[in-house]
């Protein structure tokens, strides 16, 4: 069985890891080949960078190689997939070669579109790109006082992300010992302060605690540079010194141009992983349209259902597992504490008071991640 990997990314690299253990004597009897076809020879640990906007990590410290990463068995090619001919089992790749498969993974992720609001890109920091978080942490550096507005656009990878920053800017500003002379406002897209409704419970006492001002119902429609005013489709307008933006997500150029799914993303069975129409095709992480979060956690978990479904395939002629929409967030909380929430479809978090043994968990992650993008945790 020819099994093609499209991307190495947290899941793209879980599946692949996974599946080369667990084939491996059908790998050394040739009845089994990996492929991964990937856009980048490095491989980066993306929640790392709002550690590295709050100059906490360094830009080198997020990467590893990707070949590294993999197990000797999975044949690796840095050429990004073009065309994916689903009707031949094949793609079609930047060099113009083709690859042919029994089972196709679609692992290629997402990208911020911040473009699709006028202002948005000149008038905001972000910290979803390498370059966007030096430049934030640079921005901060800089700020000597005045009114910090955060704004939200959806869909975004990782929800728990506008919180987290948030918790950050307080205690930067705190420790820099001018937080009297900063004000925070946060403004999110619904009407709550977060999409998952009991991490909105846990955090609107927090921001009342740490003096964050906040709005609902903000869905940014355009920002003026000039003037430094972000206004919203609802009608409000905000002044700010420093605007700071989760943009909005949309999935990969590839998966849009090739007419996968509204977006970039691509419709996918919630329990099976498959894409819609296409039972040997398997989407894994951002790329999915299911209702979970965009996260590493979501990708690793999914990866695990895709990885243990195609092995027994290979095995027993049949698939073994449902995906139960799993997912795990750890939430940096500030004043060296965080909580977590776990939920899956059926069952919604429920939050703990933050504590440092938390952070400290997931100051371990950071380096753990290594581990276990190559599936061994």
């Amino acid at each position: 069985m020819r099994i093609l990997v499209v991307g190495g990314g947290t899941g793209g690299t879980i599946v692949a890891n996974n599946l080369a253990r667990r084939l491996a004597p059908e790998i050394r009897a040739r009845k089994a080949w990996i492929t991964m076809l990937s856009a980048s020879d490095r491989h980066m640990y993306q929640p790392g960078l709002l550690y590295v906007a709050f100059g906490q990590m360094m830009p080198d410290e997020l990467y590893r190689d990707q070949q590294s990463l993999l197990e000797s068995s999975i044949d690796f090619h840095v050429d990004p997939v073009e065309t994916f001919e689903l009707d031949k089992n094949q793609v079609k790749t930047k060099s113009g070669a083709l690859h042919a498969y029994d089972v196709l993974v679609i692992a290629t992720g997402s990208r911020v579109m911040p473009k699709k609001i006028p202002g948005l890109e000149e008038g905001a920091e972000t910290f979803y790109t390498e370059a966007g978080a030096v430049k934030l942490f640079k921005a901060l550096r800089e700020f000597e006082g005045g009114k910090v507005c955060i704004v939200v656009g959806v869909p975004h990878k990782c929800p728990i992300a506008p919180v987290e920053v948030t918790f950050s800017l307080h205690d930067y500003f705190k420790t820099r010992g001018i937080r009297d002379k900063v004000h925070i406002k946060y403004n999110y897209p619904i009407n709550r302060i977060h999409s998952i409704e009991n991490v909105a419970k846990w955090a609107q006492p927090e921001f009342d605690r740490m003096g964050v001002e906040y709005e609902t119902l903000f869905n940014v429609e355009a920002v003026d540079v000039e003037n430094k005013v972000v206004k919203s489709l609802e009608g409000s307008e905000d002044r700010y010194d420093l605007l700071i933006s989760i943009p909005e997500h949309h999935g990969m150029d590839v998966i849009e141009s090739n007419n996968l799914g509204p977006d970039g993303w691509i419709p996918t069975d919630r329990h099976k992983l498959t894409m819609e129409g296409h039972d040997n095709v398997y989407v894994v992480g951002d790329t999915t349209n299911l209702p979970v979060s965009k996260t590493g956690s979501a990708a690793h978990f999914e990866a695990e259902v895709i990885a243990e479904n195609i092995a027994s395939i290979v095995k027993i002629g049949t698939p073994v597992k449902d995906y139960d929409g799993k997912v795990y967030c750890f939430i940096e909380a500030g004043h060296d504490r965080a909580t977590y929430a776990m939920f899956n479809y059926e069952n919604p978090p429920d939050l703990k008071a933050a504590n440092k043994s938390m952070h400290w968990f997931k100051m371990s992650y950071n380096k753990m991640y290594w581990a276990s993008v190559r599936g061994l945790l």
